[in-house]
């Protein structure tokens, strides 16, 4: 059974009892392993404790299939419920899942800890098809629930950010749950205490190489600028970028044009256009993007908006090569915004 949407909180906080082996994947790491980690303490208070806590490679159970099984029937020697966790799950270790799903025993919290899982992935195809067994997506942050993870953390912190350092955080972070704590932690000690974080706070502690590698790859793509925006693109997806977050970078630029089109639209000038973006355009780049509003058109940029948000669901949902549906959305901008 696939958990999604609304039900996953829940099912985070309380697992169907059904569930003898739970599946959580996806291309944001960071949220698989948080999500992983709640599961295992709704069985395990102390995740510390070798008794109750057991940690399989999914090497392990390719060579012994067997090992799953009698981890999960084990009963702990101190008393209580057991976890299971296995790292690295993959198409390899689908034929062991299968023959423990067919004939699971103990009551121990199994949780199979995978990668990005494609849609023909045969593990994922397995337990998502089992009536005794669950899958948990784990995409990227973004919109209203990335702006909420920020609220959060930053008021554990003592901190609120004012909307336009908000704003930049949300289109500056939400690729990797992990990341994005790690990196609002950093912004909490650079804070130093409690307060409101300004957009300049959140520039100069957010703004980092990779943040403004994206911002590269957008700005040359809008320009129509195809090779710089394939080396861009090849040098990030080698770094280990996934392509997901590339098209949501990508987007939230053809967004920002669109908005800065509409209000051109309106009968405002191109500099208050672009001066009333929130953040507004570094200066660094101001000119070439007041230059973007001249070479689309609002019309044009709803399309490519279209086009990304295809894309993202693309390689969400068909099984094909993220990057190359990734470099293929990129390529077709560029053409784009060339033709213009």
């Amino acid at each position: 059974m696939k958990i999604a949407g609304a039900r996953v909180a829940a099912f985070l906080k309380s697992p169907d009892a059904a569930a003898r082996a739970i599946l959580v994947y996806g291309p944001d790491a960071g949220l698989v392993r948080e999500r992983v980690t709640q599961l295992m303490r709704t069985a395990v208070a102390d995740l510390k404790d070798p008794f109750r806590v057991a940690e399989l490679a999914a090497d392990t159970v390719r060579g012994d299939p067997a090992r799953l099984a009698d981890e999960a029937a084990a009963m702990a020697l101190t008393g209580g419920r057991r976890a299971v966790v296995v790292r690295d799950a993959g198409d390899g270790i689908t034929q062991a899942v299968g023959s423990f799903l067919a004939a699971a025993k103990g009551d121990a919290m199994v949780v199979l800890e995978g990668g990005d899982l494609g849609a023909r992935s045969s593990l994922r195809k397995l337990v998502e098809g089992a009536d005794n067994a669950a899958t948990l997506a784990c995409y990227g942050d973004e919109g209203g629930s990335l702006a909420a993870i920020i609220q959060e953390e930053l008021k554990g912190a003592g901190l609120t950010a004012e909307p336009d350092a908000l704003a930049f955080l949300v289109g500056h972070l939400g690729a990797d749950r992990r990341v994005t704590r790690a990196d609002l932690g950093k912004l909490a000690h650079y804070m130093g205490g409690q307060g409101r974080v300004r957009l300049e706070d959140a520039v100069a502690c957010i703004g980092d190489a990779a943040a403004l590698s994206m911002d590269d790859l957008a700005m040359a793509a809008a320009d129509g600028d195809h090779a710089t925006a394939q080396r861009v693109l090849d040098r990030l997806l080698a770094e280990g970028t996934h392509p997901v977050a590339v098209l949501r970078a990508l987007s939230r630029h053809f967004l920002r044009l669109h908005l800065a089109a509409g209000l051109v639209g309106q009968g405002r000038s191109v500099e208050q256009a672009v001066g009333a973006l929130k953040p507004p355009p570094i200066f660094k780049v101001a000119d070439r993007v007041k230059r973007q509003l001249g070479r689309w058109s609002a019309d044009t940029l709803g399309r490519a908006v279209e086009l990304l948000l295809h894309a993202e669901a693309d390689c969400k949902t068909t099984g094909m090569p993220n990057p190359e549906i990734c470099s293929r959305a990129l390529m077709q901008l560029a053409r784009a915004a060339g033709r213009r």
